[in-house]
C-alpha cells in the first residue's frame, strides 16, 4: 500500500480570500498559499481576514515551507502576520516573491524566512514534496498551476487561472504539459479555481481591454485620464502605459504599492515604460494636464486610496475636475461594491466623467469560466475532483460541471474550510476537521474575536446606554444618581422624560436590590443591566447596549 497524501483547507473554499492548503506527505507540511480576506460591511472597524493559523502552530516543527502560487494578496497576504510566530521558506517565482516581500519587509520579518525563486517549468524536491510548477494566465504575471507527484499518483492544484490565447506577455497556460502528465502518469486529483464557475462561456482575452483603453484615451484627446486598478495587475499597467504614450502622454504613478510594483517590474523587465514616459506624481502640476495620465490605486474604494481621497476632494496631488475622466479597470470585489460606487458618485459630482466596466470593457476577469473549466477537466481528466477558490455557490456549480464532465459523482468531494481529505489506495474521502475559523486584524493581529465584532454591530445597529451611580459600600444605598448616557438610542434634550423615567426605574431595581441584602457590585450591575434593558425595549422597542457603571461612594 502506498502512503497517504492528506490536504486540510484553511481558507479559500466557501469565500473569496483567505487562501490557504496544507499538503500533508510522510508526517511533513507543505503550505501552499497563505491569504487574507479583505472585510465585508458585517464586519465593522476590521481591517483584514486572516485564515486561523491554530494547526500551523500546533504543528510548526512539521512545516517545510510554503509554496506561493501567484501574487494576489488573497493567496501571500497572510504570511507578514504567520511569520510573526513561525519561520519557514517561501518558495515562488521571483515576481510572486517580489510583491510577498513588500508587505514582510514593512513587517520587519525578512528574517524569519528564506525567499527561493523557483521558474516555469522547474520540478523541485521539499522535504518529501516533488513539486513541478506549471505556468497559467491570470491578472498577475508568473502563476503556477502545482503538480504534486506523490505515492498516491500526482495531485494537480490549478492555482487562480484563466485560458487566455492572446496574453499580453504570450505566457499561455501550459495545457501541453498538463495532458503530457495526464497521458504519462495520469492525474489523481485535481484541485481547480472556482470563481466564476458560475459564469457560462469563455473568458475574454487581456489584450481586449487594451484596445478600449487606447479608443478610450483617443476619445478624450482634450483630458486627462486617471486609471485606477490593481497594483499587482501589471499586464493592465502596461496597457494602460501603452495607451497614454501612443496618445502622447505622460505616465505617473500614484498610491504606495502602485510605485513599488511599477518599480519592480520595471526592474524584472517585466513592464515596459520608457524613462522619458514616466514622471514623478509630484511633478504633474508642471505637465499639460491633457498630456497626462495617472494610474492609480484605490479601484475597490478601500477608505483613505488614492481614489477614494480624490473623490472626496482630498487627494494631495491630483484634485479632480471636469478636465478630467476616470478609469476603474476593475470590477469590484464582492462586499466592496458600496465603497466602489461611493466612490464613482463622488468623482461625478466633482465633475469629472467616470468610465468602468459597467459601461465600457475596461476590464476583464482573470479567472476561467465554464468553458476553460471544461477545457481543464475533458485535459486532466482526474480520477477524483474537489473545487477550490471560492463562496459555496461557486463551488457546488463547479462540482457539477465536474460530474457533467465525466467524473463519477463519487468522486467529487465538496468540501469546506476546516475540513481534510485524504488520498489513499481506495480513495478520497473526508478523514478530519481543523480549526479554520476568522482571524481579525483591528490594528494588530488577533486582538479581535467575535463577541467585539457583535458589540460593534450592537452599537452601530442599537446604540449604547451608559447607566452611572454611586452606592453605600457597605449597605448598597443610592448616594447619587442614577445619571443616564445615551448615544446612538435617543437624543438627550428631546427625551428627558423617557430619561427621567428610566432614571426611576433603575433606582426602583437598586432599592429592592438593597432591601434583599444585595450590596455586592456585580449584583448591583446585574439588577441595573436588567431593569434598564427591560424598559428600554419596551418603550422603544430597540435593544441598545446597556452599560452599568456602579461606584462606590
Amino acid at each position: 500500500m502506498a502512503e497517504a497524501v492528506r490536504i486540510a483547507f484553511l481558507g479559500g473554499l466557501g469565500e473569496i480570500g483567505r487562501n490557504c492548503a496544507c499538503f500533508e506527505i510522510d508526517g511533513r507540511i507543505l503550505l501552499l498559499d497563505c491569504g487574507l480576506m479583505f472585510p465585508d460591511a458585517e464586519m465593522p472597524g476590521i481591517d483584514l481576514v486572516l485564515p486561523d493559523f491554530t494547526y500551523l502552530r500546533d504543528n510548526a516543527d512539521r512545516i517545510e515551507g510554503c509554496l506561493l502560487s501567484h501574487g494576489h494578496e488573497d493567496h501571500v497576504g497572510g504570511l507578514s502576520f504567520l511569520l510573526r510566530e513561525l519561520s519557514f521558506p517561501i518558495y515562488g517565482s521571483p515576481l510572486t516573491l517580489g510583491l510577498a516581500r513588500n508587505r514582510i519587509e514593512e513587517a520587519g520579518l525578512l528574517g524569519r524566512t528564506e525567499l527561493v525563486p523557483v521558474h516555469d517549468g522547474e520540478r523541485r524536491t521539499i522535504g518529501p514534496f516533488d513539486v513541478e510548477l506549471i505556468p497559467v494566465t491570470h491578472s498577475v504575471p508568473h502563476g503556477f498551476a502545482t503538480a504534486f507527484h506523490t505515492p498516491q499518483g500526482v495531485i494537480l492544484h490549478s492555482g487562480d487561472f484563466k485560458l487566455d490565447l492572446t496574453p499580453v506577455d504570450n505566457r499561455v497556460t501550459d495545457l501541453g504539459r498538463i495532458g503530457a502528465i495526464a497521458r504519462e502518469h495520469g492525474i489523481r486529483l485535481l484541485l481547480s479555481d472556482s470563481t466564476n464557475a458560475e459564469e457560462p462561456g469563455h473568458s475574454a482575452s487581456e489584450r481586449a481591454v487594451g484596445r478600449v483603453l487606447l479608443d478610450t484615451f483617443r476619445s478624450h484627446a482634450d483630458k486627462r485620464m486617471i486609471v485606477g486598478c490593481f497594483a499587482s495587475h501589471i499586464h493592465r499597467i502596461q496597457q494602460v502605459a501603452d495607451a497614454a504614450i501612443a496618445t502622447g502622454r505622460t505616465v505617473a504613478t500614484l498610491g504606495r504599492s502602485m510605485g513599488k510594483n511599477v518599480a519592480l517590474a520595471r526592474e524584472m523587465d517585466l513592464l515596459h515604460v520608457p524613462d522619458d514616459a514616466i514622471v514623478d506624481i509630484e511633478r504633474i502640476g508642471d505637465l499639460d494636464p491633457s498630456r497626462l495620465c495617472v494610474i492609480s490605486t484605490g479601484s475597490q474604494g478601500e477608505p483613505l486610496s488614492a481614489l477614494a481621497l480624490m473623490a472626496a476632494g482630498e487627494n494631495k496631488w491630483v484634485k479632480v475636475g471636469e478636465g478630467d475622466v476616470v478609469i476603474l479597470s476593475s470590477h469590484a470585489i464582492p462586499g466592496n461594491e458600496y465603497s466602489v460606487n461611493k466612490v464613482i458618485d463622488g468623482l461625478w459630482r466633482l465633475g469629472a466623467e467616470v468610465v468602468h466596466a459597467g459601461v465600457a470593457e475596461v476590464h476583464v476577469t482573470g479567472h476561467a469560466q465554464q468553458r476553460e473549466l471544461e477545457t481543464l477537466l475533458s485535459i486532466a481528466r482526474p480520477d477524483f475532483f474537489v473545487p477550490v477558490h471560492g463562496e459555496f455557490r461557486h463551488l457546488t456549480h463547479h462540482a457539477r460541471l465536474a460530474m457533467e464532465m465525466g467524473v463519477p459523482a463519487a468522486n467529487v468531494l465538496l468540501a469546506e474550510d476546516g475540513d481534510v481529505i485524504e488520498l489513499g489506495d481506495d480513495g478520497i474521502e473526508f478523514v478530519d476537521e481543523v480549526p479554520a475559523g476568522y482571524l481579525y486584524v483591528d490594528g494588530i493581529v488577533g486582538d479581535v474575536g467575535h463577541g467585539v465584532l457583535r458589540d460593534r454591530r450592537v452599537l452601530a445597529e442599537e446604540g449604547m446606554v451608559v447607566v452611572v451611580v454611586t452606592v453605600d459600600a457597605h449597605s448598597g444605598e443610592v448616594i447619587s444618581g442614577p445619571e443616564i448616557i445615551t448615544r446612538g438610542w435617543v437624543h438627550a434634550p428631546e427625551a428627558e422624560d423617557l430619561l427621567e423615567e428610566a432614571r426611576a426605574v433603575v433606582l426602583a431595581s437598586l432599592e429592592a436590590a438593597a432591601d434583599e441584602g444585595a450590596t455586592d457590585f456585580e449584583t448591583l450591575r446585574r439588577h441595573a443591566r436588567q431593569s434598564l434593558g427591560k424598559f428600554v425595549n419596551e418603550r422603544t422597542r430597540r435593544r441598545p447596549m446597556i452599560v452599568p457603571v456602579v461606584m462606590e461612594a
